[in-house]
């Protein structure tokens, strides 16, 4: 049985949740929130849909009960306060760490063996806490960050171009935030360098645009984004229980990679169903790798900040 757990049902719980439905190549779907009603209201509604949809996932939500995630293959951990206007996702840390650590621990009651997929912030962070209170593998617990962060570049740099973002391909490394690295280097359209398609000043405009890609929607909404990290979730899932071994940016716990040891950072990887089946190493000039490491060490000094907390 295809099981997963979507541990929120805010606006990105529930999105993870829809697209997941709509997929329709799992078996069951638990949608869980602390909120009376709110997982039961919304997996409902997506239930609802499904034969309109055209999907036979069966979508059930409940409060705060983890009994009814007993058995689940992956667990999406979306739990805790969304930004508003002028926070930064590090203002988030005091609040959504002991949410997510003590989400980590009832999801670990009900199914040890899951793999656990962070979406809180400040989400490299989250994931730390995440690893520390699953007790469990690095490769199986980690954060979805680079896979929405690299959309939002391809959605740019697809309308800069009028082309089909379907033609692009990008990475990204460092944290999930205005410190990430977007690589132009290693970004393609249809195998063609985006070097050779847009100019250095431009594209640095765009590069500049997705690190503060997530800011731009708060400033916009009032609130955090949701339906493209929703769906960047439901994209991992989906690499993860069908095995599929794409190759995806995430927030993972670095070995030595780059000079890095013991850090939750964006990094390629191939995503499969152990998780992280492994992390793909690859070569920095010396720009990149100074970005790099002015990201990691904002990162270190996030995780200073949650290891003074007194959680562990």
């Amino acid at each position: 049985m295809k099981k997963v757990t979507v541990v929120g049902a805010g606006h990105v719980g529930a999105t993870c949740t829809d697209v997941l439905a709509q997929r329709n190549f799992l078996d069951e779907i638990v949608l869980i929130d602390i909120k009376e009603g709110l997982a039961e209201g919304k997996a409902l509604d997506i239930w609802e849909s499904s034969p309109i949809k055209y999907f036979d996932t069966r979508v059930v939500g409940y409060t705060n009960d983890y009994s009814k995630t007993e058995g689940s293959n992956v667990v999406v951990i979306t739990s805790g306060v969304p930004r508003k206007p002028g926070m930064s996702r590090d203002d988030l840390i005091s609040t959504n760490a002991k949410i997510v650590m003590e989400v980590t621990k009832n999801v670990m009651s009900a199914s040890p063996d899951a793999i656990i997929i962070i979406v809180s912030n400040p989400l490299d962070v989250m994931t730390y806490a995440a690893h520390i209170a699953s007790g469990k593998p690095a490769n199986e617990v980690f954060g979805q960050a680079g896979v929405l962060d690299t959309a939002r570049y391809r959605a740019f740099i697809a309308n800069e171009l009028n082309i089909s973002p379907m033609d692009i391909q990008a990475l990204l490394l460092g944290g999930h935030g205005d410190t990430m690295v977007p690589l132009p280097r290693y970004t393609t359209v249809s195998g063609i360098p985006v070097t050779e398609l847009i100019p250095k000043e431009r594209l640095d405009e765009i590069v500049a645009r997705t690190r503060k890609g997530g800011g731009e929607i708060v400033n916009l909404l009032g609130t955090s984004a949701w339906y493209a990290p929703g769906a960047a979730a439901a994209q991992m899932v989906e690499s993860v229980i069908l095995n599929q071994n794409h190759i995806f940016p995430c927030c993972v716990r670095l070995d030595g990679q780059w000079g890095e040891k013991d850090i939750y950072l964006g990094s390629p990887v191939k995503l499969g169903r152990n998780g992280i089946e492994e992390i793909i190493e690859i070569q920095l000039n010396e720009e990149e790798m100074a970005l790099l490491k002015a990201s990691s060490q904002h990162v270190r000094d996030v995780m200073k900040v949650f290891d003074g907390m007194g959680l562990l």
